[in-house]
């Protein structure tokens, strides 16, 4: 992991930084050190503050997704960033490079998730299944190449790798994601999914905070940034 972040955003409450691939945000059973300590010992040599920065996780990334992640840098501001997002008032933007293109160009997925922790993975059941919580994403397909498709996902519900097993359910399997689909992995580990933009009322200015991550350094996602661009 490399120990430099880079911050999207930062004032007296919040930050936002572009995560990396294979970052964790936050610790697990790897013992890794987390994005949110590596976001604590910038603030502490930044400010110069004595101990640990104060940062409140807010949400999180899978490991090989990339994008834009917030954190809270005060207590007021963790909770009320939690009321944000627990009431939906905020918007999460991602894109996705899959495999096969979808079959509408754009659409809204609703399915009932349910997670098998034991193999750490989400499955598309019925209502009625043990578990199982209602899913909802809209996606758009913005751009293709010769081999592969870019879609630009948002979420309206925030399940555990909802946005992988919804796309992979009607046959858009993210490059690279083997756990749902794919035949080989990205040569670094990564998936092809980043979330790419979040929008949201700031909770203590109460303006609008809109920001967006660049894509990770790599030839495919440079393809279809530039392409995108081109068209704007």
């Amino acid at each position: 992991m490399n120990d430099t972040i880079d911050v999207l955003y930062e004032d007296n409450h919040i930050i936002i930084v572009n995560k990396k691939t294979g970052d964790i945000v936050q610790g697990d059973k790897t013992g890794d050190k987390p994005l949110s300590e590596f976001v604590s010992d910038y603030l502490s040599q930044k400010y110069e503050k004595p101990g640990k920065a104060f940062v409140g996780i807010v949400h999180r990334l899978d490991r090989p997704v990339s994008g834009v992640v917030l954190f809270a840098k005060t207590s007021k501001g963790l909770s009320r960033m939690n009321e944000i997002v627990k009431e939906r008032r905020i918007q999460k933007r991602y894109w996705a490079i899959v495999l096969s293109a979808p079959p509408k160009e754009e659409d809204r997925l609703i399915n009932y998730l349910y997670k098998n922790e034991k193999q750490n993975k989400s499955y598309v059941g019925k209502e009625n299944h043990q578990g199982a919580l209602r899913s909802e994403l809209s996606y758009k397909l913005i751009a293709s190449s010769d081999r592969y498709h870019l879609l630009e996902v948002e979420l309206h519900t925030g399940r555990h790798h909802q946005i992988r097993v919804q796309l992979s359910n009607i046959g858009c399997i993210i490059k690279g994601d083997v756990k749902y689909g794919a035949n080989r992995t990205n040569p670094d580990g990564s998936i092809g999914l980043h979330a790419r933009m979040l929008s949201f009322e700031h909770p203590v200015s109460h303006l609008p905070v809109t920001v967006t991550a660049k894509v990770p350094d790599e030839v495919l996602w440079r393809f279809f940034e530039e392409t995108i661009i081109a068209q704007d």
